[in-house]
């Protein structure tokens, strides 16, 4: 079969991503300043509504591996394109029900366009090292999209949160540009057939794998520790370095560094193994997130080279636990559902992370803009984060020698 077009592949992966940094980072601290909304209410309605999208990956996933991945990709992008720039243009009132219906609808475009898209990468690849840099491209491309995200706001518009509301008038741009080159230059590719036409057959046979399942817990306790942070990266940029206006550069900083990294570990990678470089990558996260607890107001430059080191240690979170499950995927001829199970644990991970911390800071009294619960708020950033990826690492350490496939 002949190779796909790497790059024309990997160009989707740019409004896609462009629109993950909003939805993940921006969103809490946007609703919370601009609706006013109570933290409480508001971590339960991104829980609710990211539960909900991850309740349907699964499914997502089977149905990927029964239809032509591009066109479930092409029909998903307009959903995804209204309901983000409803979204980031709310309304004075009934600012609740706006963001819990305008993130459903957000959520399912945006998933079935990932789910496909991550399926479709793996049919068109003819071997793990060409899985590899195919995935590679996607993530690429993706770290440009969040560049442009992070630094598009302060360009928009003085104010932080006045950018992020023009910021939805740009996907829809984005998508018509990017989505059309992917669909017009990759192929369907040669998927193989799955065994069972059931959902739930098809599920339980992804997860009787057990390189699936470690691959999987692995991921589970890394995802957790950066989905975290990702929540409440701006309320500690605002509050406890007291430097608001220097989050894009901050988020620039760290995309760029995870981007840059890139080739560096698909290089190390090949030298050592995915998971041996996985495991280097997370102990360089490790360090900034200790490093992260100990700073405080006008500690920028500090927390750049934090925002740098993890940002390198971001670039082999992207590329290569991604590309270990597309060869297990396609090993048993699921991609589609293989993909449909990992993400729906990577927006647990985020579920979890805007349900559980959110609401944990209002029960210590942090009010955003505030010096109350400030203390909380680092522990909630840094501490957290630096158990879960220790614990990512043990575990990766310990199944490092299960994982590969040979191709």
């Amino acid at each position: 079969m002949r190779s796909p077009p790497t790059l024309a592949y990997g160009l989707l992966a740019m409004p896609l991503a462009f629109a993950a940094l909003p939805l993940y980072v921006h969103v809490p601290a946007f609703y919370a300043k601009v609706t006013g909304l109570d933290l409480g209410l508001l971590g339960g309605i991104l829980l609710l509504a990211r539960l909900l999208d991850a309740g349907i990956d699964p499914w997502l996933g089977w149905l990927a591996d029964r239809v032509s991945r591009r066109r479930m990709v092409a029909l998903s992008l307009l959903p995804f394109a209204v309901g983000f720039v409803a979204l980031l243009n709310p309304p004075v009132e009934y600012a609740a029900p706006w963001l819990l219906a305008s993130l459903l609808l957000t959520y399912a475009g945006f998933s079935a366009a990932t789910v496909a898209y991550q399926a479709w990468g793996a049919a068109v690849g003819n071997d793990a090292p060409e899985r590899t840099r195919l995935v590679a491209s996607r993530e690429a491309f993706g770290l440009l999209g969040v560049l442009v995200a992070a630094a598009l706001p302060a360009l928009l518009a003085a104010a932080l949160n006045d950018g992020i509301a023009r910021l939805a008038w740009v996907l829809p741009v984005l998508l018509v540009l990017a989505g059309g080159v992917t669909l017009a230059r990759v192929g369907e590719g040669d998927p193989r057939v799955a065994v069972s036409s059931a959902l739930l057959p098809a599920l339980r046979a992804v997860l009787r794998d057990t390189a699936f399942r470690r691959l999987l817990l692995v991921f589970i306790c890394n995802g957790f520790a950066a989905a975290i942070p990702a929540t409440l990266f701006l309320f500690f940029v605002a509050d406890i370095l007291q430097a608001e206006s220097a989050s894009g550069p901050l988020l620039a900083a760290y995309f760029l560094a995870g981007a840059a990294s890139l080739p560096l570990w698909l290089k190390l990678s090949a030298r050592i193994g995915r998971p041996r470089a996985w495991l280097l990558a997370m102990g360089v996260a490790m360090l900034a997130f200790a490093g992260a607890g100990l700073l405080g107001p006008g500690d920028v430059a500090l927390f750049a080279v934090v925002c740098v080191a993890s940002g390198l240690a971001l670039g082999a979170d992207l590329a290569l636990p991604a590309a270990l499950a597309a060869d297990l995927g396609e090993r048993q001829g699921r991609s589609g559902a293989c993909f449909g199970v990992w993400n729906f644990f990577a927006k647990l991970n985020l579920a979890l992370a805007a349900g559980i911390a959110l609401p944990l800071l209002g029960v210590f009294d942090y009010r955003p803009g505030s010096d109350q619960g400030q203390t909380v708020l680092v522990l909630a950033y840094a501490l957290l984060p630096l158990l879960f990826k220790a614990l990512a690492a043990f575990l990766l350490w310990r199944w490092r020698n299960s994982l590969e496939v040979e191709s």
